[in-house]
């Protein structure tokens, strides 16, 4: 589908712009960390960013937020979560040729930590039983920030998590296939097909 394209160039267009070659774009990312949603007025510091990446026909004209800047403004806050403190860039996309991961793959590497294992599985499984986005999005934070804590080696693809929270908003079907994408990627097999 069209969208993604374009969700996921967006979001990989505006990290890019705020990571900026390594001199970061401290004071947009600071906003981001530290506003929830695109309407806090934290948030502001960033507009700028997401409108002038984000086409117009993802942007409201209401001033309630569309699909794609829930979506977009949701991954950008998550690699600002992962990026601060941090001068190497925490961004790469996922694939065979790419050292980037999918943010539950990444998650399914700490379940080898035995007093992590429990507790992570009892966040992961009450993400995937629900279809609220602003659940979803909220437990993803708390994945995030627990990601960070335990490996900040990793480098996540948040363009494709931007996409997977767009295509969540669709329809209950669509959440249900990047529900059960998570589920695969975080309980799924490993390369040598064992359990993780």
């Amino acid at each position: 589908m069209a969208y993604d394209y374009v969700i996921k160039n967006t979001t990989m267009r505006i990290i890019e712009r705020l990571y900026n070659n390594g001199d970061l774009d401290k004071a947009t990312l600071a906003g981001l960390r530290g506003a929830v949603t695109i309407t806090s007025p934290k948030a502001q510091k960033v507009w700028p960013v997401i409108m002038n990446y984000l086409p117009k026909e993802y942007l409201s004209k209401n001033g309630k937020p569309t699909t794609g800047e829930i979506a977009v403004y949701a991954a950008v806050r998550f690699y600002a979560i992962f990026q601060q403190g941090q001068d190497r860039f925490v961004y790469e996309v996922s694939g065979e040729q790419a050292e980037g991961e999918n943010l539950f793959t990444a998650l399914a590497a700490l379940r080898k930590v035995e007093e992590i294992k429990k507790p992570l599985d009892h966040r992961v499984q009450a993400l995937l039983a629900t279809t609220n986005i602003d659940s979803v999005i909220n437990s993803l934070t708390h994945l995030v920030e627990i990601l960070k804590g335990k490996d900040k080696t990793k480098k996540i693809d948040y363009p494709q998590l931007a996409q997977n929270l767009y295509k969540f908003q669709m329809n209950y079907h669509c959440a249900n296939e990047v529900r059960l994408a998570w589920g695969e990627q975080y309980f799924g097999l490993n390369n040598e097909g064992k359990q993780l």
